[in-house]
């Protein structure tokens, strides 16, 4: 008996895989990651109904939600934008913590009124992180070096970058540890509703909505996603596919910079030497859930936040260690890549039976 296994490369991707992806990899992470919950002696039910009922069923748990999706998405927004033109912002964190060091540099030496100073500090921490991808962009454009080698070793000179401001010139007169100066009340979001969350995330649902109608009603937007699917075809029908290689890279690198300013004006107040939130790596996952629209990036930032956010009452509830949090990200990611594996080709698998011997010839037959 033999098993043959042929792949085939799908010439249409089915609507259902399609539009279903999502739903079966986060299904997937979380049925294996039960297994690590048992592997500690934990009830997964438990560990589940801590991580998503009491998170979404308590203020607490609500507003620690909302104040987490904020940054996640316009993170998320930030890999998306670039991928729909195939292009991979792998540096979404650096872009972020350069952002963030900008726009707290504006708001502890501008003195304006807030409803100045926050739009300020918001452009020039967008302005920053757009900045940071200025260089990637330009040798993706100009040499066709890959975006995701240079994206990614500028996060570590960011993190050196921002490090070095917060012990130096940023830093605070008096403090035990490296950080800035509070910022004053005029340079922080204010809470809406009367309730704990900040105005940050009115700012990230505005960016959805922008991102949503670029990519879905403008001509731009097409053409983005026609360079994307085949950037050949593009320009053989005119569209000059490096313009909006620079156009996706500086608006995810801004996206980027705008999820730092919020993090550190809404929640953080200050910034920190050691403050390294990781959201620009979570947006890689978040990008991939999302990467059939704006509003799906939405929904896959939201549903990180609420694992962050639950991750958190899971261990200390349950004497769960933080690192949970990790496999299930990395289980989201193994399990993303193996249904793209799905989505591009037909494994057809079949089971032959060993030939029987050949019959023997008669004697005095040829």
């Amino acid at each position: 008996m033999r098993l043959d296994v042929q792949l085939r490369a799908r010439e249409d991707v089915p609507r259902w895989l399609a539009y279903g992806t999502p739903v079966f990899t986060v299904l997937a992470a979380l049925a294996v990651s039960a297994l690590a919950f048992l592997a500690l002696n934990v009830s997964p039910i438990a560990a589940y109904e801590a991580m998503f009922v009491t998170t979404l069923t308590t203020e607490l748990g609500i507003t620690q939600t909302i104040n987490k999706a904020a940054p996640l998405i316009l993170a998320g927004l930030a890999v998306y934008l670039p991928l729909r033109a195939q292009l991979w912002n792998i540096g979404a964190e650096g872009q972020l913590l350069i952002g963030a060091a900008a726009g707290t540099w504006v708001g502890l030496n501008v003195s304006m009124p807030a409803m100045a100073l926050l739009p300020l500090m918001f452009v020039v921490g967008g302005l920053a992180g757009a900045a940071w991808t200025l260089v990637p962009a330009w040798l993706r454009v100009r040499w066709g070096i890959n975006e995701i080698i240079t994206t990614l070793l500028l996060t570590f000179v960011a993190v050196d970058v921002k490090s070095y401001l917060v012990r130096g010139p940023m830093q605070a007169e008096f403090g035990f540890f490296p950080q800035t100066d509070s910022l004053p009340t005029d340079a922080t979001l204010p809470t809406l509703f009367g309730f704990d969350f900040y105005a940050g995330i009115l700012a990230a649902l505005a960016f959805v909505a922008l991102t949503y109608l670029l990519i879905n009603e403008t001509r731009f937007g097409y053409q983005i996603t026609f360079v994307g699917s085949n950037d050949e075809a593009a320009e053989q029908a005119g569209m000059n596919k490096y313009r909006i290689y620079l156009f996706v890279m500086l608006a995810g690198g801004a996206l980027a910079g705008l999820a730092g300013i919020t993090e550190i004006a809404g929640v953080q107040g200050r910034l920190r030497a050691e403050w390294d939130p990781g959201y620009g790596w979570t947006a890689i996952p978040i990008a991939l859930l999302g990467r059939n629209g704006a509003l799906q990036v939405m929904l896959a930032a939201i549903f990180f936040a609420i694992i962050f956010v639950g991750g958190s009452s899971v261990g200390v509830a349950l004497s769960v260690p933080a690192a949970i949090i990790d496999v299930i990200q990395a289980l989201i990611i193994l399990f993303l890549i193996t249904a793209e594996f799905f989505k591009r080709y037909h494994v057809d698998i079949s089971i032959r039976r060993p030939d029987g011997p050949a019959a023997p010839t008669p004697e005095g037959e040829v």
